[in-house]
């Protein structure tokens, strides 16, 4: 009997755990908050056409305006000068750059020197008896005749009897012999011909040089040229003596040139023209890279805007009673950021930067003091 009333009250004590569960199951409720309408903000303005320059945009190089490649036209030692032949150094205009070991050379032009004055020497004689009247001139050639200096030039001769006489005697062929060796002999050594810096050494005090071989590169670092190119579109819209501004990729800085020259034939490839841009500044440096902008034209009736904002199809986002729209432009010109449109009615209110996920019939609100993101 004590074991029923037990078996019994289990039964009853596991039913009404059941229920209780089941009760507090059935209990709970789940408090899902509801979802609120996102509405994003964009920035925006209102259209007002106008005057909008077209910039054009080009980049390049720097190249020295005056540029000297150095060659030898002789053969010898590289003499070591008063300055040091090295990258960096600076000449004066007229100053001795490269100097070539030229004592043997100078001994045979000497040599040449010497005949040239004992064929005057000997003709000295005929010319008192049979000339009387030109042996002064040239007993005055033959006392100013220096073998030190460079041979001057030959006396005048009008009349036809001197000259038979000179060049018959071979003076003719003397001296101009004696001229040519001493136009060789000044290729021994290479001046400066501006004031400059040498940029490019390519040999060394003491090293044997050969005819025809480059010994440097000299330049003058006052002024420079960017040469770029400019497509054919705005050829006609370029004028030499333009301003153009010139800035860098690090440095806010903007150095001011001008159009110098503009090359007259387009480049087949590229469809694209060269324009050669003249600028002087003292931090400037040959072969920096600069960006030139220049003033191509202006487009009347238009706005510029961020290129992101520009659609497929040639659109853009506008704002009408909160919601997005999109209406049909005329894109007339492409920058690197920006576009100029056409055809956007004054008064129009658009969107003015780019908004993620976007798409027309989106509700917004334009910005002006609220957080970026609001619920309702």
């Amino acid at each position: 009997m004590r074991n029923i009333i037990l078996s019994v009250l289990g039964i009853l004590l596991i039913v009404g755990s059941f229920f209780m569960a089941k009760g507090i199951v059935d209990s709970k409720k789940s408090f899902r908050p509801k979802a609120g309408k996102v509405v994003k903000t964009v920035f925006t303005e209102v259209v007002e056409n106008g005057t909008v320059p077209i910039v054009v945009t080009a980049n390049g190089n720097l190249n020295a305006k005056q540029k000297v490649e150095l060659f030898t036209e002789v053969q010898g030692v590289f003499n070591r000068g008063s300055k040091l032949f090295k990258e960096g150094q600076t000449y004066n205009s007229g100053e001795t750059i490269i100097r070539i070991d030229a004592s043997e050379y100078a001994a045979s032009v000497q040599s040449a020197k010497s005949n040239l004055y004992n064929e005057l020497t000997s003709i000295m004689p005929d010319l008192r008896l049979d000339y009387p009247e030109i042996f002064p001139k040239w007993q005055a050639y033959l006392n100013g005749f220096d073998m030190a200096k460079s041979t001057p030039a030959l006396p005048e001769m009008p009349s036809e009897n001197e000259r038979f006489f000179i060049s018959g005697r071979g003076i003719l062929t003397s001296y101009y012999n004696v001229k040519n060796l001493e136009q060789r002999l000044s290729k021994y050594r290479i001046t400066a011909p501006f004031t400059g810096v040498l940029t490019e050494a390519s040999v060394t005090e003491g090293s044997l040089v050969r005819a025809g071989q480059k010994l440097g590169e000299f330049i003058n670092p006052g002024v420079y040229e960017l040469e770029v190119a400019v497509s054919k579109t705005y050829s006609d819209l370029l004028k030499v003596g333009e301003n153009v501004a010139l800035t860098t990729l690090d440095d806010p800085k903007i150095y001011k040139g001008k159009v110098a020259r503009i090359n007259g034939r387009v480049d087949q490839a590229t469809q694209t023209i060269k324009a050669f841009i003249e600028v002087s500044d003292e931090n400037l440096k040959e072969g920096m890279y600069l960006e030139a902008n220049l003033d191509a034209k202006t487009e009347e009736n238009a706005i510029e805007i961020d290129r992101n904002l520009l659609l497929e199809g040639d659109q853009i986002f506008v704002v009408r009673d909160s919601v997005l729209d999109v209406i049909s432009v005329n894109p007339v010109y492409f920058s690197n950021k920006t576009v100029v449109l056409k055809n956007v009615p004054n008064g129009t209110t658009i969107m003015s930067k780019p908004l993620i996920g976007a798409y027309t019939g989106m509700a917004v609100k334009e910005f002006t003091d609220q957080p970026e993101n609001t619920q309702e």
